[in-house]
């Protein structure tokens, strides 16, 4: 922490908005006042550094502030006006970074490299954090599941609060894993922190967030790896996979036979409404997708629900007039409402009924229509390609989180959310991606 403390300072007496930037970063898992007053800070050092350096624009920041402009310019349709205003100031994040971000002095890949290693190292402090806290009120309450995922809102056991959520809380350490696990020379702390990391994914319990990870390691050692013994180590891992996938082929297509067509609690995906009794009936993700109703008794395991949110999108698309526009920013929810009501869900407290499609892309689709839909592509496309061309692996590893996340978390749609996803997309393409560095001569 000492070594990257002095970098920081460092890399920010050549650019003062260093320091400024990395707070915002860092006080995301904070309450959002907080992480608000970040934000405000940062602003002000960009303005004034705007004075010392004339900014640029780059075309990919663009993209987000025209994805914010169409969120503005959805109220005017908007089914819930009111829902969708009262959204806007929650996605502002999406206009004032980007356009801030263009004003200040563009940060080297030294200034990044800094930034990342200070916030990795942050979530290091706040994975002991949340581990201790866990162990201690084991000891206070004995019981185990202050060990896992996040609390919920009739009973406070978890790693992290709900308010924080563990999935969104996983995406946050991974990136930060991925510093120390994808570093060319690393001491015997790296390796320490890269297993906390690990292990504090783990225990958040996101299946979707751990698969994620495992194969973008993978991917690591396959594709990025420098060491001489990536051949050795590649066969071995592939040989073992080989073994590990003919010994379990059996249990693999059961396993997905019954996450199919039969009724059980298990689920590739996370669970959308705790505290189910017992004695329910688990709907399969066939029945999700096909069943004329269903009866208040009927749970839907993660992916099932996905699959019925699927479902419920597709009958708006052909129900509603919406391709072009969508139902307006935050405003399919009195929709969802209907649905629920119409297929007869379960609807009591934390029902099925509130609930958004849990998935970035289906949600920027009904609420945005086509163009939005088109605008969050294109930037996690470009996103993607600039990862690969700059060599970054935690840049590809950021890449590849969102694209994978999108599918099962509505995440910008949430302050958090944007606020990761829009900083670390200013972050990683603006500066020495696009602009050239000056020559030793000039």
């Amino acid at each position: 922490m000492k070594n990257a403390f002095q970098n920081l300072i460092k890399e920010n007496k050549e650019n003062k908005t260093l320091i400024p930037f990395f707070l915002l970063l860092v006080t995301i898992p904070f309450p959002f006042a907080v992480n608000n007053i970040a934000l405000g800070i940062f602003i002000i050092s960009a303005i004034i550094n705007f004075k010392k350096h004339q900014g640029s624009v780059t075309k990919l920041l663009v993209l987000p502030i025209i994805l914010y402009l169409l969120m503005v310019v959805s109220c005017i349709w908007s089914i819930d006006k009111n829902e969708s205003f009262k959204a806007l100031s929650k996605e502002i994040p999406l206009l004032l970074i980007p356009v801030f971000f263009m004003l200040k002095k563009p940060f080297t890949k030294n200034q990044k490299k800094s930034i990342i290693e200070f916030y990795s190292h942050s979530m290091v402090l706040l994975a002991i954090f949340f581990l201790v806290r866990a162990v201690v009120r084991y000891f206070i309450s004995n019981d185990s599941r202050v060990f896992f995922y996040h609390g919920e809102d009739y009973v406070d056991y978890g790693l992290v609060p709900k308010l924080l959520n563990a999935i969104h809380v996983s995406v946050f350490v991974a990136v930060a894993f991925f510093h120390f696990f994808s570093k060319e020379k690393t001491s015997f702390l790296d390796k320490a922190f890269a297993l906390i990391l690990f292990g504090f994914l783990l225990l958040l319990s996101s299946k979707n967030i751990v698969i994620t990870v495992v194969l973008l390691v993978l991917i690591y050692i396959f594709f990025f790896s420098k060491s001489g013994y990536r051949m050795r180590l590649r066969n071995i891992i592939v040989l073992g996979l080989i073994v590990a996938l003919g010994l379990s082929i059996g249990k693999i297509k059961q396993r997905f036979e019954v996450e199919f067509s039969s009724n059980t609690k298990r689920s590739l995906s996370a669970d959308v409404v705790n505290g189910i009794p017992q004695g329910v009936h688990y709907v399969s993700i066939k029945e999700a997708w096909t069943n004329e109703t269903f009866t208040p008794n009927d749970y839907f395991p993660g992916t099932a629900f996905r699959v019925y949110q699927l479902r419920i999108f597709k009958e708006f698309l052909s129900e509603n007039n919406i391709f072009f526009t969508g139902f307006g920013l935050n405003a399919s929810y009195p929709m969802i409402y209907n649905k629920a009501v119409f297929y007869n869900l379960y609807m009591g407290n934390d029902g099925y009924h509130d609930k958004n499609f849990h998935n970035q892309y289906i949600q920027i689709f009904a609420e945005l229509g086509v163009f939005g839909f088109l605008i969050i592509i294109i930037m996690l496309i470009y996103n993607l390609k600039n990862a690969i061309k700059s060599k970054d692996f935690v840049f590809f590893a950021f890449a590849f989180l969102m694209i994978s996340l999108f599918l099962t978390e509505s995440f910008l749609w949430r302050q958090r959310g944007v606020v990761f996803f829009t900083a670390f997309y200013c972050l990683f393409n603006s500066g020495y991606l696009h602009i050239k560095e000056p020559k030793q001569n000039e």
